[in-house]
């Protein structure tokens, strides 16, 4: 249990990692959004910093997030779907035409690609005279998670981990103040996990990067200052808020006592929250306007540094405008309006909150000692136990619902015989054959021989020991595209094959 004199900003940060928490600077507002082509999630970006963000955040295709070019065949259907497509350097300056990167900070949530998208940001960056040294942000860059409860990486787990410890040493010479990696736990609870499994699976990825980077030679308070996380908020009010305070002292006990971090900000958990996707209804979905306040009023309560608020009308296709605005607005309310933002860990001292806190910090201790057990977080991963824990969480709920025991107001409950009215949002279907032609004019335009060049170099440094980092952003220079520079790694380190379950 927290020590009653236990302050805000003291290890191990139960209460919030800096002592007047929002009294001194609110979390940081981002709304998560990308679609069709650069320039469509341009003008969106514009218009969502025009209504109060404080921070962008994009959503990047699938083609994008797998590594394959616009025109590749398997991406057919899929090219600005369920984020906005990027290809090239191009692609890149036409996404952030119009706002100066020196001043605002962007999250990306890509991860196999992760290291390519990075470098195309720099280059924008740099090609906007900001100081590289000065920019900040967060690039998800969480693999394990995609091979937990996502899907979507490419390569085997080693090798990938490989890309991500350079990642790290790369950046902390060359974009000091970014966040080169979130780990995820937003993704294994959308699979159906339990707050303590979120929790636990999260810190054991955490561990396995952390003892990745240390085995390649780097010392934990070098990179473990700009490691950062990513949370689910769901619908259990109490826990949530009880989670996060849990998740914040573990990770402050496993940095000290576990990796020997001796840098404070080595030992504070900062992390970005986003509303629990999964819980959205396309029955009634006005009501999802009351599960996303109750969902951020919990991240808010339990420390977050930066807030995503999902929008009404998810569950049944992209955003609108107005749904984005009014997600928004959410959070503005609870920062202006709440009252909640003058005190830090308003909740701290209560019987309840402490004793959920102290039960999910032991029950993610318990799992992470089981993992140790099995030889960490890698032959877990390859053994299947966390993807089984994680399913059998989610069938258990599901059970549940369909037995009338767990609740959803709409869906098993307090029905609706006639369906609302919603405008949906319409993608347009020609920006997938636009984003084509662009790709193709793209390497029509560049010099074949320089970009050959770079990917020989890549493509060498990857069978040798190099860091793999000044390549990419090498041929990302060259206008290689995404698909060009992921192919020639998967020319080295092969495709990974998820093995059947048990």
């Amino acid at each position: 249990m927290s020590d009653n004199h236990e302050r805000p900003g003291e290890y191990p940060y139960t209460r919030g990692i800096y002592p007047d928490m929002y009294r001194g600077r609110l979390w940081t507002m981002r709304q998560y959004a990308g679609f069709g082509t650069a320039e469509e999630s341009n003008r969106r970006y514009r218009y969502l910093l025009s209504q109060g963000i404080t921070g962008l955040s994009v959503a990047f295709d699938l083609p994008t997030q797998m590594g394959m070019d616009s025109d590749h065949p398997l991406a057919a259907g899929e090219v600005g779907r369920v984020g906005v497509a990027i290809c090239s350097l191009a692609d890149m300056q036409r996404l952030f035409d119009g706002i100066r990167l020196a001043d605002i900070t962007t999250s990306m949530t890509i991860n196999s690609t992760a290291s390519i998208l990075l470098s195309l940001y720099v280059l924008v960056a740099k090609s906007q005279g900001a100081d590289l040294r000065k920019i900040s942000g967060t690039i998800q860059n969480d693999i394990l998670k995609e091979y937990i409860a996502r899907g979507t990486y490419i390569y085997p787990p080693r090798p990938a981990m490989r890309i991500i410890t350079d990642l790290f040493a790369w950046a902390a010479c060359e974009v000091p103040e970014w966040n080169t990696i979130s780990i995820s736990g937003y993704h294994i609870r959308e699979a159906g996990s339990t707050a303590v499994q979120e929790v636990a699976f999260t810190l054991a990825n955490a561990i396995a990067y952390i003892d990745a980077a240390l085995a390649a030679g780097l010392q934990i308070d070098s990179f473990a200052p700009r490691l950062s996380f990513f949370f689910n908020s769901h619908n259990n009010f109490l826990e949530e808020i009880a989670k996060f305070r849990a998740a914040r002292r573990l990770y402050a006990t496993i940095m000290r006592d576990r990796f020997g971090a001796r840098n404070p900000r080595s030992m504070m958990m900062r992390f970005h929250v986003q509303t629990g996707g999964s819980t959205l209804t396309a029955q009634q979905p006005d009501v999802n306007v009351v599960r996303v306040s109750m969902q951020a009023l919990a991240a808010v309560l339990g420390g977050a540094q930066s807030l995503h608020t999902n929008s009404k009308d998810e569950a049944l296709g992209l955003p609108t405008e107005e749904s984005a605005r009014l997600a928004l607005r959410t959070q503005q309310i609870i920062a202006n309006e709440s009252g909640v933002t003058n005190t830090a860990d308003p909740f701290g001292g209560s019987h309840h909150i402490e004793e959920l806190t102290d039960k999910i910090e032991q029950g993610a201790r318990e799992y992470i000692d089981r993992i140790d057990a099995m030889g960490g977080t890698l032959v877990a991963i390859e053994k299947s136990y966390i993807q089984n824990e994680i399913q059998n969480a989610a069938y258990q709920y599901q059970q549940a619902v369909e037995r009338g025991d767990a609740v959803v107001v709409g869906v098993n409950r307090f029905k609706q015989d006639v369906a609302e009215p919603l405008s949906n949002f319409r993608l347009d279907p020609g920006l997938e054959q636009q984003q084509i032609e662009r790709v193709r004019q793209v390497r029509a335009s560049r010099s074949a021989e320089v970009v050959e060049e770079s990917l020989q170099g890549l493509e060498q440094a990857a069978r040798g020991s190099e860091n793999l980092m000044p390549h990419i952003l090498g041929c990302a220079e060259a206008h290689a595209t995404v698909g060009e520079i992921s192919d020639r790694l998967r020319a080295v380190f092969g495709e990974y094959q998820e093995r059947s379950r048990p």
